[in-house]
């Protein structure tokens, strides 16, 4: 199965503040946080469609998320994932006395998993508090 290494980043959006307003536990905030936004380029290399649900695995975790097209670009070689649980799930959680983890610069390796679901935020905070994404 064809993997590619991503530089992952990570951010607000216009869509998720509306989502989360709506209710976390919604489906449209699964439908704003729980993408990745890749290049073109990317998904060609990956061998995927657009939409497809992909793996993205950090040296911190694992998450199923929806790939889609980047809303800016051209940047290769470059994921993004909107902050949420989604994000939380494969970035370093050390804050460094911060109180903030980097959202910023994390290797990330993205494959496809066309059979995998993407959990609503209330099933992936349950299986990640359990282990059972990591």
């Amino acid at each position: 199965m064809t993997k590619i290494n991503l530089n992952l980043i990570s951010g607000r959006t216009i869509q998720q503040g509306v989502s989360m307003e709506a209710g976390k536990e919604k489906s449209a905030y699964r439908d704003a946080c729980g993408i990745i936004e890749m290049d073109p380029s990317d998904f060609k290399k990956l061998g995927a469609w657009r939409n497809t649900n992909v793996r993205v695995t950090s040296p911190y975790g694992t998450v199923v998320v929806k790939a889609i097209e980047a809303t800016q670009g051209p940047h290769p070689g470059l994921g993004w994932i909107p902050m949420g649980p989604w994000a939380n799930a494969i970035i370093d959680p050390n804050t460094y006395s911060t109180g903030m983890p980097t959202f910023k610069g994390v290797p990330v390796t993205v494959e496809v998993a066309m059979n995998d679901q993407v959990f609503g935020s209330i099933e992936l905070v349950q299986r990640l508090c359990r282990g059972e994404c990591v």
